[in-house]
């Protein structure tokens, strides 16, 4: 579907390795407030989708619109002040530094770029807000597998974005850790942040995500609400094989 009132627009995008489509005429939809999972099985495409919409990588084809305006192509330092934020499969703090400098980090490349005292107060609120005040001065290194996971968010949310893409930002958790993160985005969601999720987590997709666009080979194979597409035969055999309607 495509709408004049999205937050983000894909339309037809296509980005090429070689003779590999990795993403192949994709076209999705975002609404502002929505929560929308990018699915898909291993090496459908998502992460590189996702690489291109934070400007990662520039599409072959097709275009990308963040709230009308044609972000496709552009560097990713413009694209987060124009208000998409991120989060990487692999978690990405800044290790020698603590967590208010990490937050602090991300403070200075949003919309409205803060420094001093001001960034200060800012990232303590920050901090706050994902539960990790009392490590504001722990060490990146220092800190557990799931705070890693907050501050990352935090650094994210630093940038003020309209719009935040986590990619696989709950693996790897246990399942207590898995309530509390899936919790915590539900709060991030309340606070009026639009988000798009890649995520094997079902649990988490069925809980928080209004819709899901599902991917294989790079193409998308089903759209709509989750338990809807999930159930589709299309996407069932894309991750289970042929064998799974004999």
């Amino acid at each position: 579907m495509t709408t004049s009132t999205a937050l983000l627009s894909v339309c037809d995008v296509t980005r090429r390795f070689g003779s590999l489509r990795a993403v192949d005429g994709l076209s999705f939809d975002i609404a502002e407030g929505e929560i929308v999972g990018l699915l898909g099985p291993n090496g459908s495409g998502k992460t590189t989708m996702m690489n291109l919409v934070s400007g990662a990588l520039k599409p072959d084809a097709g275009t990308i619109r963040l709230a009308g305006s044609d972000i496709a192509g552009l560097p990713p330092n413009r694209i987060a002040r124009q208000g998409i934020a991120r989060t990487f499969q692999l978690v990405r703090v800044l290790p020698s530094m603590n967590c208010l400098d990490n937050v602090k980090a991300g403070l200075g490349f949003g919309a409205q770029p803060t420094w001093g005292a001001t960034a200060d107060s800012k990232a303590e609120g920050l901090l706050e807000r994902v539960g990790m005040a009392h490590r504001r001065l722990t060490l990146g290194k220092d800190l557990t597998y799931m705070d890693q996971k907050r501050l990352e968010l935090a650094r994210a949310l630093a940038l003020q974005p309209r719009l935040l893409l986590l990619d696989e930002w709950l693996a790897g958790l246990n399942p207590s850790e898995l309530v509390e993160a899936i919790e915590l985005l539900r709060k991030v969601r309340g606070e009026g942040v639009t988000m798009v999720m890649v995520e094997h987590v079902m649990d988490a997709i069925r809980s928080l995500c209004d819709r899901c666009v599902i991917m294989n080979a790079g193409a998308k194979i089903a759209e709509g609400m989750p338990a809807e597409a999930l159930a589709e035969p299309e996407v069932v055999r894309a991750y289970l094989g042929d064998d799974a309607d004999a």
